[in-house]
């Protein structure tokens, strides 16, 4: 039988960083949560309260008051995709808060689901540019994940002055209904709650689901009202078209009508309660979710917000395993990166990072050389990890802080690119279900190879500290700017002017380059899923590695007696 010897990791708070240190990175951090708290809530107030007033006027409830009564009670929304379109302006003025879409993982009877929600509350639920895009990611993830979906439609179609960047190309918002598809295909169920205008593909968005429920004034329609009076010049209303009496009982469109919002989530919450039970309970093998020894919250002072400083990153890991236990694999090999295995919220999970400041060099013994940079030895273990956790069949957790990798004649000479090639083989090959968190850096090809974005991690994170670049503003405008520079970076010229204006151009790259890594413009043109607070950091895993144990039909982790990842640490020792 496999053995997994998780021992303690990190130290308490006090012995792990320096008051003063801690405080003031506390300081700092605290000033970018509340940032992000209130760029939250300008999101969730959609288009306002007159617009919220109108929606109730209707005797119907917003999107956000609707999942709110879905989810369990005491339970909590896991929001993805906030700051879609996040200060975007579009003609006239306006804005299109989280691109008009709610999508958010929930626990509904006991179960993950993804929740994908039309905000009512702007432009009557309507597609802007990067909705049918955000739509997709969530259906994606619920894919990956095998999750039950739940569609509760109140949307009136595209917005039509924006029309052509949501209407064409590969994912434009007809793909919507492809995705529809392929979650029927591969068995994750479908629910629809449709509670108000459904025009065009706002129509068929409900339609590919196994149950389709309609409020009273609700209809799903081609074309609407006001385009069959321009058209034929026939004069109906909406609901006459296509409401419950036509769907429900003639077309057969949709399943079961219902009074109003408060009964239809009521039923959404019956199917699934009728759905297999999560199974996580299963996966933990007796073992009860527990709260890692060292508070998750102190996250937020022990990272620095200058990424120029390092830190400890067994701090980090203990304060997201269960009682800050973890079992590090080939500790001896690639120090520069952290692999190992946790459990989280009881269940097991991968966990690969990288260190800060000093590693000892293994070409030039005796030696130290900087780390948060990818390096032979550490490509070769943390693909090797890879492999066996999907081998495995265990959740992979990335945590970037990281540089880049290795450069010049050494590491081209050592073959970087094919260890490279090799890590992001595995990693695009994988099936298993991977998470990246974006801590502090995230640049250059380290970006890729820790399994970013372009290589399909199922959910990536940022924090509000986060940096997504290939380079560094500074290093960028030298690199621009080479030929005016000497050696030593200085400029060349004598001339004054000249000087000005290089050192003018210079400063502009840095500081174009510096405003292109907030994390609120990933967020906003989706180059990642969701800004999350450090102290937030391990309910969101906790979540996201519970989602990955509930699927039965798909069962994620293998017998533990079989595990790859323990066959692996004892052949590597038994060489050594």
């Amino acid at each position: 039988m496999a053995h997994i010897p998780l021992s303690p990791i990190g130290k308490p708070r006090a012995a792990a960083l320096d008051d003063q240190s801690y405080n003031q990175n506390l300081e700092r951090a605290v000033q970018l949560e509340e940032r992000l708290m209130a760029r939250r809530a300008e999101v969730h107030a959609g288009w306002g309260e007159k617009y919220k007033e109108r929606v109730h006027a209707k005797g119907k409830l917003t999107a956000r008051e609707r999942i709110e009564l879905l989810k369990d009670p005491d339970s909590r929304i896991f929001e993805v995709g906030t700051f879609v379109n996040f200060e975007d302006e579009f003609p006239g003025g306006l804005k299109s808060p989280g691109a008009g879409v709610v999508t958010a993982f929930t626990l509904v009877s006991g179960r993950w689901c993804m929740v994908i929600a039309n905000d009512n509350t702007v432009a009557s639920g309507s597609w802007w540019p990067r909705t049918p895009e955000k739509i997709q990611r969530a259906q994606t993830m619920a894919l990956r994940l095998r999750i039950p979906t739940l569609y509760l439609v109140d949307c009136s179609g595209l917005f039509l002055p924006e029309q052509s960047k949501s209407f064409p190309g590969a994912h434009g918002a007809g793909h919507i209904f492809k995705m529809n598809s392929l979650l029927s295909a591969h068995g994750v169920p479908q629910i629809a709650g449709v509670f108000g205008d459904c025009i065009a593909g706002g129509g068929y968005m409900p339609i590919i689901s196994d149950r389709v429920y309609m409020t009273e004034q609700a209809y799903m329609v081609i074309a609407g009202a006001a385009l069959i009076k321009g058209a034929k010049s026939q004069k109906m209303t909406s609901l006459s078209i296509g409401g419950p009496e036509v769907h429900v009982h003639q077309s057969g469109c949709a399943d079961v009508r219902v009074p109003n919002d408060d009964v239809l989530i009521d039923c959404m919450r019956r199917e699934v309660e009728r759905l297999p039970t999560s199974a996580a309970e299963f996966y933990r093998h007796g073992s009860g979710a527990m709260p890692p020894r060292e508070p998750a919250s102190e996250l937020l002072g022990l990272l620095p917000t200058d990424h120029r400083v390092a830190y400890d990153a067994n701090q980090v890991l203990a304060r997201l395993c269960d009682q800050s236990l973890f079992w590090e694999v080939l500790p001896e090999v690639g120090e520069e990166m952290i692999c190992g295995v946790g459990r989280v919220g009881g269940l097991y999970a991968g966990f690969v990072i990288n260190r800060q400041g000093l590693v000892g060099d293994p070409e030039h013994p005796g030696k130290q050389r900087p780390s948060a940079i990818l390096y032979r030895a550490g490509i070769a273990k943390i693909s090797a990890f890879s492999r066996a956790c999907n081998a495995d069949g265990i959740p992979l957790i990335w945590l970037q802080d990281i540089s880049g990798f290795d450069i010049g004649l050494e590491a081209e000479r050592q073959g970087l690119l094919a260890y490279g090639s090799s890590l992001i083989y595995t990693n695009s090959t994988n099936d298993v279900p991977m998470f990246t968190v974006l801590l502090r850096k995230a640049s250059g090809a380290g970006y890729y190879a820790m399994s970013g974005l372009p290589y399909d991690p199922v959910v990536q994170l940022s924090t509000p500290i986060s940096r997504l670049s290939v380079m560094e503003g500074r290093t960028l405008a030298i690199a621009a700017y080479n030929t005016k520079l000497d050696d030593d970076f200085e400029i060349i010229t004598k001339d004054a002017e000249e000087r000005a204006n290089i050192e003018a151009g210079m400063k502009q790259v840095e500081q174009r380059i510096e405003g292109d890594m907030d994390p609120y413009v990933a967020a906003r043109q989706m180059d990642t899923d969701e800004i999350v607070s450090l102290g937030e950091l391990r309910a969101y895993l906790e979540m996201l590695v519970e989602a990955s144990y509930q699927n039965t039909g798909s069962r994620r982790i293998k017998n533990p007696r079989i595990w790859s990842l323990h066959d692996l640490a004892v052949l590597v020792q038994e060489v050594r």
